[in-house]
């Protein structure tokens, strides 16, 4: 998928407050099934109740956003937009992705290692996303070094510094999470 040209080369202060923002009032529409786009009304009052400065966003001399706060709605409602319409009909549900991995499996015959679900009982099974996706890459890598479980955070380096630190635990790295060639959640 290419970027939006809207949203290439924004400030880091713009994805702070598209993070927060989020955080504060929600990724999705419970019960509903869709991806929430916060409204104004929502996003002033999370800054409100966080007492962050308003201005930013609603400057107090006019009755509109501003040009900041009309960004992040546009953002917001692209976001939803595209999850729905590209997104959202590429997934496979629970059915689909248990019979790919089975088929995979037998084929494959795999080495590497296969995480359980996070579930209990009768509803602990392998989880098939990442079962798949650790099947193919050994499929494709062979006996190259590979971590599956890395249980640690992403490590970007630049001449022996750490550069990055990526914030998000990942189910597996290629061949490991510093300075990897390709990272999955």
């Amino acid at each position: 998928m290419k970027p939006n040209k809207r949203f290439i080369n924004l400030p880091k202060s713009f994805w702070a407050n598209i993070r927060f923002i989020s955080e504060k009032t929600g990724y999705t529409n419970r019960g509903k099934g869709s991806i929430k786009v916060p409204t104004f009304d929502e996003i002033t009052s999370v800054f409100a109740k966080y007492s962050l400065d308003l201005e930013w966003i609603y400057p107090s001399k006019t009755d509109k956003p501003s040009e900041l706060g009309r960004l992040i709605i546009s953002y917001f409602k692209y976001r939803a937009h595209m999850l729905h319409k590209l997104v959202e009909p590429s997934l496979m549900n629970s059915s689909q992705s248990k019979k790919i991995f089975n088929d995979l499996r037998k084929k494959l015959k795999p080495s590497c290692p296969i995480p359980m679900n996070k579930q209990k009982g009768k509803k602990k099974v392998p989880a098939y996303f990442t079962g798949i996706v650790n099947m193919l890459i050994e499929a494709y890598i062979g006996d190259c070094p590979c971590d599956y479980d890395p249980k640690s955070l992403t490590l970007i380096t630049n001449k022996g510094l750490p550069l990055r630190t990526l914030s998000r635990r990942i189910d597996g790295a290629f061949p490991s999470p510093v300075n990897p060639i390709a990272i999955w959640e």
